[in-house]
Protein backbone atom coordinates (compact mmCIF):
# COMPACT_ATOMS: atom_id res chain seq x y z
CA UNK A 1 0.00 0.00 0.00
CA UNK A 2 1.34 3.23 -0.97
CA UNK A 3 1.24 5.99 1.58
CA UNK A 4 -0.46 9.37 0.55
CA UNK A 5 0.72 12.06 -1.13
CA UNK A 6 2.26 15.27 1.20
CA UNK A 7 0.40 18.25 2.07
CA UNK A 8 0.58 21.00 -0.49
CA UNK A 9 3.27 23.19 -0.49
CA UNK A 10 4.91 20.42 1.93
CA UNK A 11 7.99 20.09 -0.26
CA UNK A 12 8.05 23.77 -1.99
CA UNK A 13 11.39 25.26 -2.12
CA UNK A 14 11.90 27.86 0.08
CA UNK A 15 11.22 30.80 -3.21
CA UNK A 16 8.42 28.77 -4.07
CA UNK A 17 7.17 28.97 -1.04
CA UNK A 18 7.47 32.48 -1.02
CA UNK A 19 5.60 33.06 -4.64
CA UNK A 20 3.08 31.03 -3.19
CA UNK A 21 2.60 33.42 0.13
CA UNK A 22 2.69 36.22 -1.84
CA UNK A 23 0.00 35.35 -4.48
CA UNK A 24 -2.55 34.43 -1.64
CA UNK A 25 -1.47 37.50 0.06
CA UNK A 26 -2.69 39.86 -2.74
CA UNK A 27 -5.36 37.72 -3.61
CA UNK A 28 -6.70 38.69 -0.36
CA UNK A 29 -5.17 42.14 -0.11
CA UNK A 30 -6.66 42.99 -3.34
CA UNK A 31 -9.34 40.18 -4.25
CA UNK A 32 -7.18 39.56 -7.06
CA UNK A 33 -4.14 37.41 -6.89
CA UNK A 34 -1.37 37.44 -10.00
CA UNK A 35 -1.35 34.85 -13.08
CA UNK A 36 2.35 35.45 -12.82
CA UNK A 37 4.67 35.23 -9.71
CA UNK A 38 8.40 34.60 -9.47
CA UNK A 39 10.87 35.17 -6.73
CA UNK A 40 14.34 34.79 -7.03
CA UNK A 41 17.49 35.19 -4.61
CA UNK A 42 19.33 38.56 -5.65
CA UNK A 43 22.71 37.97 -4.29
CA UNK A 44 22.92 36.35 -0.48
CA UNK A 45 20.73 39.27 1.47
CA UNK A 46 17.67 39.89 -0.76
CA UNK A 47 14.97 38.34 -2.15
CA UNK A 48 12.86 40.26 -5.01
CA UNK A 49 9.15 38.73 -5.91
CA UNK A 50 8.05 39.80 -9.32
CA UNK A 51 3.75 39.60 -9.64
CA UNK A 52 2.33 40.21 -12.79
CA UNK A 53 -1.61 40.77 -13.84
CA UNK A 54 -2.69 41.73 -10.11
CA UNK A 55 -5.11 44.47 -11.46
CA UNK A 56 -8.62 44.77 -10.85
CA UNK A 57 -11.36 45.94 -13.25
CA UNK A 58 -11.63 49.17 -11.46
CA UNK A 59 -7.77 49.21 -11.26
CA UNK A 60 -7.26 48.64 -14.99
CA UNK A 61 -9.96 51.20 -15.83
CA UNK A 62 -8.00 53.76 -13.62
CA UNK A 63 -5.66 52.91 -15.87
CA UNK A 64 -7.31 53.46 -18.58
CA UNK A 65 -8.07 57.28 -17.36
CA UNK A 66 -4.96 57.65 -16.89
CA UNK A 67 -4.87 58.19 -12.74
CA UNK A 68 -1.34 56.54 -12.37
CA UNK A 69 -0.30 58.10 -9.35
CA UNK A 70 -3.77 57.78 -8.09
CA UNK A 71 -3.82 53.80 -8.51
CA UNK A 72 0.01 53.87 -7.53
CA UNK A 73 -0.51 55.69 -3.75
CA UNK A 74 -3.55 53.49 -3.16
CA UNK A 75 -1.80 50.36 -3.57
CA UNK A 76 1.49 51.33 -1.90
CA UNK A 77 -0.54 52.83 0.85
CA UNK A 78 -2.10 48.85 1.35
CA UNK A 79 1.62 47.53 0.80
CA UNK A 80 2.94 49.34 3.54
CA UNK A 81 -0.22 49.13 5.71
CA UNK A 82 0.55 45.40 5.38
CA UNK A 83 3.87 44.94 5.20
CA UNK A 84 4.37 42.49 8.64
CA UNK A 85 2.37 40.28 6.48
CA UNK A 86 4.72 40.35 3.68
CA UNK A 87 7.98 40.15 5.54
CA UNK A 88 6.35 36.99 7.42
CA UNK A 89 6.33 34.48 4.64
CA UNK A 90 10.05 35.49 3.77
CA UNK A 91 11.26 35.04 7.01
CA UNK A 92 10.16 31.70 7.64
CA UNK A 93 10.86 30.81 4.52
CA UNK A 94 14.69 32.07 4.54
CA UNK A 95 15.24 31.87 8.63
CA UNK A 96 16.16 35.13 8.39
CA UNK A 97 15.04 38.62 9.59
CA UNK A 98 13.35 41.03 6.81
CA UNK A 99 15.59 44.64 7.58
CA UNK A 100 14.12 46.37 5.15
CA UNK A 101 11.14 46.35 3.14
CA UNK A 102 10.91 48.12 -0.54
CA UNK A 103 7.65 47.95 -2.50
CA UNK A 104 7.22 49.32 -6.07
CA UNK A 105 4.61 49.21 -9.52
CA UNK A 106 4.45 49.72 -12.48
CA UNK A 107 0.51 50.92 -13.47
CA UNK A 108 0.94 50.52 -16.79
CA UNK A 109 2.82 47.52 -17.37
CA UNK A 110 0.78 45.78 -14.19
CA UNK A 111 3.95 44.69 -12.44
CA UNK A 112 4.98 44.93 -8.70
CA UNK A 113 8.39 44.20 -7.25
CA UNK A 114 8.36 43.24 -3.62
CA UNK A 115 12.19 43.56 -2.44
CA UNK A 116 13.30 42.17 1.01
CA UNK A 117 16.52 43.16 2.21
CA UNK A 118 17.69 40.27 4.75
CA UNK A 119 19.74 40.70 7.42
CA UNK A 120 23.41 39.51 7.60
CA UNK A 121 23.59 35.69 8.22
CA UNK A 122 26.43 36.69 10.18
CA UNK A 123 24.90 39.29 11.98
CA UNK A 124 21.99 37.35 12.67
CA UNK A 125 24.26 34.49 14.25
CA UNK A 126 25.84 37.18 16.58
CA UNK A 127 22.83 38.42 17.77
CA UNK A 128 20.86 35.16 17.90
CA UNK A 129 20.30 34.18 21.85
CA UNK A 130 22.39 31.58 23.41
CA UNK A 131 20.31 27.89 23.30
Amino acid sequence: MSEPPPPAGMHDSPLQAISNAMAQIYKTQFGRGPTKVKTYFAGPDAVVCILEDTQTPAEKRLVELREDQRLRDVRLFFQYATEDDLRAPVEQATGRRVRAFISGIDVRADASAEVFLLEDGATAAREAPPA
